[in-house]
């Protein structure tokens, strides 16, 4: 792939060896002309310079104006079959050349909208409110330095902007570590799961089912987990080394959400059918409608911690989702898709779910050091009264999720059934509960499948050239010693 790659640079070294071999269009004629332009009157003042830049600039959007109406004209009179359509970038096509960048920069349309009748603005209205604690206050001039018992991990009145000193290290470390394990779906390749999925005898009806459930319920749960981080929880979590973090985990949620959509295209699956699934399929739905109250009580504009019961609200809400949404809601589907991978079957999705397994754990793992630190720094929220909701919380999403297996897998498949599901719920429950300082809810409950411990460990070897190795991590977070 990187054979084929423009050097970037190499097209300023040969701008003028390839300028009489190059067709080019009215409209790039017309920049070079306006850069000959400027270059004769370098000589000029500044001023005769700018007035100069101003002209040409009417100039060549006038003469743009009429050379687009003119190639329309063309085009219009064309007939269809003689019309080369430009083929369009394509998601997984690999690196694009800085050039070809940057031919499509400044390419958005300019819009100035008319507008009638604007509502007039109170300009009276005091817009600032307590910026104390979040990153937005007045710079105040000469204030003291940022020590490490300033900090605190919520309702901080210390400046935000001030990543270092760390006071909890294990924050930093995780961003780190999130960096370290950086990927991108197009790294992955697709084509056995494309060979796969065409062949009519190649998976069965509820395999297949297996495959769009979970691609539509992941699908639309990365999007609810991104919203609950950037829109909720990241204005209330008040220290920069965990803001840090929330914003690596942010851009990981985005990633998902592309290796999904990348999945979709690369196996030609109905993209509406898929992301429009948690507002058909009640059996995805539910996890949805379970987990998006949450968010919309901390994003609501007039919710500020601070007090015992907003605080507490933000303690179970960090709970849904670290521990509930991504600690067990997600573990039905991601056993399902890694077991096919382990039987050879849709092993290019089987590896992108690998690498959202790994990223996942390390936002749970995160999720919990934050929810037992708000513990730590604020006792009094952890009443006898709160845990034992917490543990109602945790029991209902069993159950839910124990639906999900059933409705996915109503005969069992891949040596899989929902009666495993139900234990191996419990079991990772149970652990949840330990994780927080809960009891365990579900005494014998054992893990069926423990081969998902082995996925977890991702330092296994594998042909370099048949997939991407999937403990790559980036060449600056390796040891060389």
């Amino acid at each position: 792939m990187l054979n084929n790659w423009d050097d970037p640079f190499a097209q300023f070294a040969n701008k003028k060896n390839n300028a009489t071999n190059v067709t080019t269009s009215s409209t790039s004629t017309i920049d070079q002309s306006a850069e000959q332009n400027v270059s004769q009157n370098v000589s000029q003042n500044a001023e005769n310079v700018i007035r100069q830049q101003v002209i040409e600039q009417q100039a060549n959007e006038q003469k743009a104006t009429e050379a687009a109406t003119e190639t329309n004209a063309s085009v219009a009179n064309t007939p269809v079959a003689n019309v080369a359509v430009a083929k369009a970038p394509h998601a997984g096509d690999g690196i694009v050349s800085n050039e070809a960048l940057m031919a499509t920069a400044g390419a958005a349309p300019q819009v100035n909208p008319i507008i009638e009748d604007a509502p007039q603005t109170d300009t009276n209205t005091d817009l600032s409110g307590d910026l104390t604690g979040t990153g937005l206050e007045e710079i105040e001039m000469g204030a003291k330095r940022i020590q490490v018992d300033d900090k605190k991990i919520i309702n901080c009145r210390c400046d935000l902007n001030q990543l270092v000193p760390f006071k909890y290290d294990w924050a930093w470390q995780k961003y780190l570590d999130g960096c370290a394990n950086h990927w991108m779906p197009q790294e992955i390749n697709m084509t056995a799961d494309l060979a796969l999925w065409r062949d009519p005898n190649g998976l069965t009806d509820d395999e297949r089912t297996v495959i769009k459930r979970n691609l539509g319920f992941f699908a639309s749960a990365d999007s609810l987990v991104a919203n609950n981080l950037v829109l909720a929880v990241y204005k209330h979590i008040t220290n920069p080394e965990c803001r840090q973090y929330l914003l690596r985990q942010s851009f990981e949620e985005a990633v998902h959400t592309h290796a999904y959509q990348y999945c979709v295209e690369s196996l030609g699956l109905d993209e509406g059918e898929i992301f429009n699934m948690y507002r058909e399929v009640p059996a995805v739905a539910r996890k949805a409608e379970w987990a998006l109250p949450f968010t919309q009580h901390l994003a609501d504009p007039n919710f500020h911690t601070g007090t015992p019961e907003n605080d507490q609200k933000l303690l179970r809400e960090l709970i849904a989702f670290y521990v509930v949404f991504e600690g067990i809601f997600f573990y039905v589907g991601f056993t399902q898709i890694l077991s096919m991978g382990r039987r050879n079957k849709m092993t290019g999705v089987a590896e992108q779910f690998q690498y959202i397994l790994r990223d996942e754990s390390m936002h749970m793992n995160f999720g919990i050091d934050v929810i037992n630190q708000i513990k730590i720094e604020n006792p009094h929220l952890w009443t006898a009264e709160f845990q034992q909701e917490m543990v109602d919380l945790i029991r209902d999403a069993v159950e839910i999720e124990t639906q999900y297996a059933r409705d996915t897998m109503p005969r069992g498949i891949l040596g899989l059934n929902a009666p495993m599901f139900e234990e191996y719920l419990q079991f990772i429950a149970n652990r949840r509960c330990s994780q927080i300082g809960l009891p365990e809810q579900y005494k014998g409950a054992t893990n069926p499948f423990p081969w998902m411990s082995e996925v977890l460990d991702l330092k296994k070897e594998k042909n370099f050239f048949e997939t991407r190795v999937t403990e790559y991590q980036t060449g600056g977070a390796l040891s060389w010693d």
